[in-house]
């Protein structure tokens, strides 16, 4: 995504800049977004997103500073969205696109709250600090296709994207891709732990481990290898590898306790709908 493409996108407003919209914002102005056309709306900004007004992004302003933008990105946690909707209707003209990334959040919610709104639906995650993230959009019957392609401008300058029509894959989607990468780094801590368990030493075990998760994802990304195969290229017949995967891959092991775990996350996606 080049300057030029985040230069087409007119005013910003990011509603929400937790860990989620502050990952996004900060892929977003590392690639040419003007930090002046952008105001955060937050309650509690981190130290981090107060900083950045030293760069020309507004703050919390005063009620009608903001105008209309050509984009607002609702970031809030869902939990909290139906309080915090109504400050962002005044935002909303006629030609503003709305993205939310609400986890759980429905349309039919957005749209009960923003009516004749164009909206576009999305699920990113945080990798998109640096680039590497992947986001699943949908959009309702009001998005033109400039305002489409203002999203892919916008989500695609943090990493992969891909549109769908059917709402209903979002909450398997967010239990993916969304929590994913706690999945990952969770993948790492307990690598590192199982290490020291072995016998080594904690700094060398957690250095271990992360440089083989880091590593092993580097080689998936640029790998035109499926997964099965780059795990069959490391396993050799009755080695190490084989028995540790006998574990894994048996009864209760890892593919079990992923798919509970990715139901679980998609079950509690569908909870937050409300």
């Amino acid at each position: 995504m080049t300057e030029k493409n985040l230069g087409n996108i007119g005013g910003l407003a990011l509603v929400g800049a937790g860990k989620m919209g502050g990952a996004m914002l900060e892929g977003w102005l590392a690639l040419g977004l003007d930090p002046r056309r952008v105001s955060i709306f937050d309650p509690k900004p981190a130290p981090e997103i107060q900083a950045l007004t030293a760069k020309g992004i507004v703050l919390n302003p005063a009620s009608g500073e903001a105008g209309k933008p050509a984009v607002v990105v609702l970031a809030v946690k869902p939990q909290i969205a139906p309080d915090a909707m109504p400050s962002v209707v005044p935002l909303v003209g006629s030609d503003t696109l709305v993205i939310s990334i609400m986890a759980g959040k429905t349309m039919k919610f957005l749209e009960a709250a923003l009516p004749n709104a164009a909206i576009v639906r999305a699920m990113p995650n945080t990798p998109a600090a640096i680039g590497r993230g992947i986001a699943v959009l949908v959009p309702n019957a009001r998005v033109t296709a400039a305002q489409r392609q203002a999203a892919t401008d916008l989500l695609s300058a943090t990493g992969k994207i891909e549109w769908v029509d059917d709402e209903g894959l979002i909450d398997a989607v967010t239990a993916v891709s969304g929590s994913g990468p706690a999945y990952v780094f969770h993948l790492a801590e307990a690598l590192a732990q199982a290490g020291i368990a072995a016998g080594l030493p904690k700094e060398l075990a957690e250095k271990l481990a992360r440089e083989t998760v880091s590593g092993a994802g580097e080689l998936l990304y640029r790998s035109p290898l499926d997964p099965a195969t780059l795990r069959k290229n490391v396993t050799s017949p009755a080695g190490t590898t084989a028995a540790a995967l006998e574990i894994l891959m048996g009864p209760g092991g890892f593919d079990t306790l992923m798919t509970k775990a990715v139901a679980a996350a998609a079950k509690r996606s569908k909870e937050l709908a409300g």
